[in-house]
Parts: C-alpha cells; structure tokens; sequence
C-alpha cells in the first residue's frame, strides 16, 4: 500500500480465492473451526452485503476476527468489499455450492452438541 493510501486510512481490498481452486480438506478445515462456522452461520442468515465485520458477534479479538474472515475468503466461503470505512460481507453459497454439493447445507444445519 502507498503512503498516500495509508495516511488517508485506506486499507487494500480483501484477496478472494474461487471455490473452484479449493481443495475439499481445505473446506473441510475452515468449516470445523467454532468461530468460523458461527460467522459463516451468521452470513447464511441475513441478506448479501448487510452485515459489516463489526455486526458479528464472536468471543474473539478484532485481529482474530480479521484472520477468521481472511481464513474464509482462502477457502471461497466469503466475499468482501469495502463501502466507506466497513467492510460488508456476503456468504459466496452458490459458487461453494457448486463446488462442494450440499457441503453447506450439511454443515449450517448439524448439531454441534455431537
């Protein structure tokens, strides 16, 4: 990032990795972690690009949340965009989907009390 960019507060836009170029154990990994899996759960539930980073509700730092998300963006879960100084999110469902079929459906609806 330029110096320019970082004194006005711009930070680079998120990196996003198709689920196409996603191994199913790499899926598999980012999907089993509690944090993960809780904003992922989030997403599902609320329209695309409605929910900021700070919307979500996670027993985590700021930091972690931001490598959590960062974790989804590699597998091809979220997409991210910067609108003012929030950055919206939406759950990429149908593109994991027709990568992995039925892979979220299973994993939003299991019981993690097993």
């Amino acid at each position: 990032m330029s110096e320019r960019a970082e004194a006005a507060g711009h930070r680079p836009a998120p990196a996003h990795t198709h689920p196409d170029d996603v191994s199913l154990l790499a899926a598999l990994s980012a999907l089993a972690d509690p944090v993960r899996l809780q904003l992922v759960r989030d997403l599902a539930s609320h329209p695309d690009w409605t929910l900021s980073c700070s919307n979500f509700d996670v027993p985590v730092g700021r930091a972690a949340k931001s490598h959590h998300f960062a974790v989804l963006r590699d597998v091809g879960l979220v997409e991210q965009r910067d609108q003012g100084t929030k950055r919206l999110n939406r759950l990429r469902r149908e593109e994991f989907d027709a990568r992995f079929p039925g892979l979220l459906d299973l994993t939003l609806r299991a019981d993690d009390t097993h």
